[in-house]
């Protein structure tokens, strides 16, 4: 795969995982329908940065992984794929059905600090690093940087997020009546195991040239 060409399909794959609703959809949309916009975007802000520290660390765990050993890199793909075929599966067979919000009063006496929120939302979360040590391994071209390549792969999907949340922000009570509907989860979620179970078959055959 070139350089161009694994940015495209990166971009186009994050572009439809963003969409999908999961617990950053539900932290920014709750934030913004209980404490307003300016809060749900600093709760945006932070999440981004939490991704963004996952690429870091990632990224240099995948590059000392990668460099060490033939062995390193077999087990990584297949934990990477068996683990995108445990999230695809279970998507598949048990999706959602209505993306389900904590309650909130509208009067919060306890300002929280949204941007530190948002941060270890994501930071204190390992599925999300284990997520990108599964899923960033398949857009970075042979013999390209890994670290490189991880912090640029979160960036773009943080710029999409960005994009997502302050469009989910600006359409709260819209979005949060279409997401609460029966049936309209189920079928994102099923999407996305699909999506998990192509990408996980995909990791599993594309072994080390």
């Amino acid at each position: 795969m070139t350089a161009n060409a694994a940015l495209l399909a990166f971009t186009a794959t994050a572009a439809l995982l963003t969409i999908t609703p999961g617990l950053d959809t539900a932290l920014v949309l709750r934030t913004a329908a209980v404490e307003g916009p300016r809060r749900a975007m600093l709760a945006a802000a932070g999440i981004a940065l939490g991704c963004l520290g996952w690429g870091l660390l990632v990224g240099a765990g995948l590059g000392a992984l990668l460099a060490a050993s033939q062995l390193a890199y077999e087990v990584l793909r297949w934990a990477g794929a068996l683990y995108l075929f445990y999230l695809g599966l279970k998507l598949i067979r048990s999706p959602r059905q209505a993306l389900d919000l904590p309650e909130g009063e509208t009067e919060v006496q306890a300002r929280p600090n949204w941007l530190l929120r948002g941060f270890l939302t994501n930071m204190l979360n390992p599925k999300v690093g284990v997520f990108y040590v599964s899923f960033l391994p398949q857009f970075i071209p042979a013999g390209a940087s890994v670290l490189g390549w991880s912090v640029l792969l979160a960036s773009i999907h943080n710029v999409l997020g960005l994009i997502w949340f302050a469009a989910l922000v600006v359409a709260t009570k819209p979005l949060l009546g279409a997401l609460r509907r029966p049936g309209v989860m189920r079928w994102l979620d099923r999407l996305t195991g699909g999506l998990f179970l192509a990408f996980g078959l995909k990791l599993a055959l594309d072994a080390r040239s």
